[in-house]
């Protein structure tokens, strides 16, 4: 089933939940919304075009395979967005964006960029260091906000981000993308309404080819690269190419757990329809150092939620993952005929429910005929479940072009800043259980370990001088 057969047939749970949050002012549908972009990389960009969302910005960014080359009639409505800021700490990146914006202002400081009175929402997608400040500061400024995941560096950043949004009365949404996606709107529908049976094991997987390169030497940082704001509240090193990779470094990001892994997090929390684990363990270790950078090859972490286990795995020493696969379908991130890399299963006592960014497949449980445990007589046969597989497109230009809408009609997203601090927080729980080599347990309200100390001096690390710009409570 593809995406157009399947949207009719969805319920795109929470839309009828969408609650004013400002008093501002509504944009009328022929007022042109002005957004500013932070960070003029891949992610930036792809992004702000979507967002804009001229035909020609959705073809460019089209992602081959992730579609059914039938567009999203939703997505065919004029957006009257203009990209109208550009702002990055490296020219090449601003010259590199002037190509599909040429009319944009371009901000070598963000703050400028914030404190022009033009603009009315900002796209943030930088490093992680940079999210909790610069959401602040844009919020103080009066700008709606597109955050990039993962939401925060650090659990403690989230309490004073969540605080800006709600005391300046601000739209902001998080780039997690898959809160717009029908299918995983209607798996959740499914696992809560007891389509698959109780739920109490859900597995989550990344895999992929080996991330970072060979190390070079620290060299001077080119021409056009102000280095010391890149670093910002990070710790201050020594330029060097291979860290503009930032993804390999931990000092500007938390592994592939918070990085991929928060997308997922964030669907099991919308599927199941929890909030937060309660204990966590984890275990990584980290087999070539002969590559730059220093996040973990391997990671599992384990999560108890009040009713079920979810196990996490990230792998970038191997692509495959999950093998098996329905003939025809798309999966994301796939390379070959048999690889899953990215997904999540639920494992339900009526079926399996499998999952991704652009699909879905449901594998009723066979009972009956045979043994038990133990030579135990097997349980009756279960009710019948049809056996579901749907494709749909990268639903990020349908996010993107929600965040404009709710914008427009200051609606609460869906995908709103305490869902998404909540899903950033399972990476780095994570971590923490990793760093400290015990099982943990987490106080959500407290959004602490309570009275383990050791746990708790992980929850925050300390920002470099200048860039300490904002307060954390």
């Amino acid at each position: 089933m593809e995406r157009r057969d399947f949207v009719k047939k969805s319920v795109n749970m929470g839309l009828a939940a969408w609650t004013a949050a400002s008093a501002d002012r509504v944009f009328g549908a022929n007022e042109r919304l002005r957004v500013g972009l932070i960070g003029c990389g891949g992610r930036g960009t792809f992004d702000a075009r979507l967002m804009r969302g001229t035909p020609e910005d959705i073809q460019a960014v089209a992602f081959e395979n992730y579609h059914d080359g039938n567009l999203d009639p939703r997505l065919k409505a004029p957006r009257n967005v203009e990209i109208a800021a550009l702002c990055d700490v490296n020219e090449s990146k601003i010259a590199a964006a002037k190509k599909w914006a040429p009319a944009a202002k371009t901000f070598p400081e963000f703050r400028n960029l914030l404190a022009d009175k033009d603009i009315d929402a900002v796209i943030v997608a930088t490093m992680d260091q940079w999210h909790a400040t610069m959401l602040i500061l844009a919020c103080e400024a009066g700008k709606d906000v597109y955050l990039e995941k993962p939401v925060m560096y650090r659990v403690a950043e989230a309490k004073s981000m969540i605080e800006a949004v709600r005391r300046n009365k601000r739209i902001v949404q998080i780039g997690t993308q898959h809160r717009s996606a029908d299918h995983i709107a209607e798996a959740a529908k499914m696992v809560q309404g007891g389509k698959i049976g109780e739920v109490h094991f859900v597995r989550v997987w990344n895999y992929m080819s080996r991330m970072g390169s060979a190390p070079v030497p620290d060299s001077e940082p080119p021409a056009g690269l102000n280095w010391d704001e890149w670093l910002g509240p990070a710790p201050k090193v020594p330029f060097n190419p291979a860290r503009l990779n930032y993804r390999s470094f931990m000092d500007y990001t938390n592994g592939i757990i918070t990085d991929y892994g928060n997308h997922r997090f964030d669907s099991v929390h919308q599927i199941m329809g929890v909030d937060t684990a309660v204990k966590v363990s984890s275990s990584g270790i980290r087999f070539d150092k002969t590559r730059s950078g220093d996040i973990l090859d391997i990671q599992q972490a384990t999560y108890e939620y009040p009713n079920f286990i979810m196990s996490y795995e990230a792998c970038v020493v191997n692509g495959h993952g999950l093998g098996g696969r329905t003939p025809g379908m798309r999966y994301y991130g796939m390379r070959g005929s048999e690889d899953r890399p990215h997904g999540m299963a639920f494992y339900g006592t009526e079926a399996a429910l499998f999952v991704d960014r652009i699909g879905m497949e449901l594998y009723p449980e066979i009972r009956g005929g045979g043994r038990g445990m133990r030579g135990q007589p097997a349980p009756p046969p279960a009710p019948p479940v049809e056996r579901l597989h749907v494709n749909e497109d990268e639903p990020t230009p349908l996010h993107t072009k929600n965040f404009v809408d709710f914008v427009r009609n200051r609606k609460e997203p869906f995908a709103n800043i305490e869902v998404g601090t909540r899903a950033t927080t399972i990476g780095c729980i994570g971590n923490i259980a990793f760093w400290t080599g015990r099982k943990l347990t987490w106080d959500a309200a407290k959004h602490n370990f309570g009275d383990d100390a050791e746990a708790n001096k992980y929850l925050f690390r300390p920002y470099r001088k200048p860039w300490d710009l904002v307060k954390f409570t």
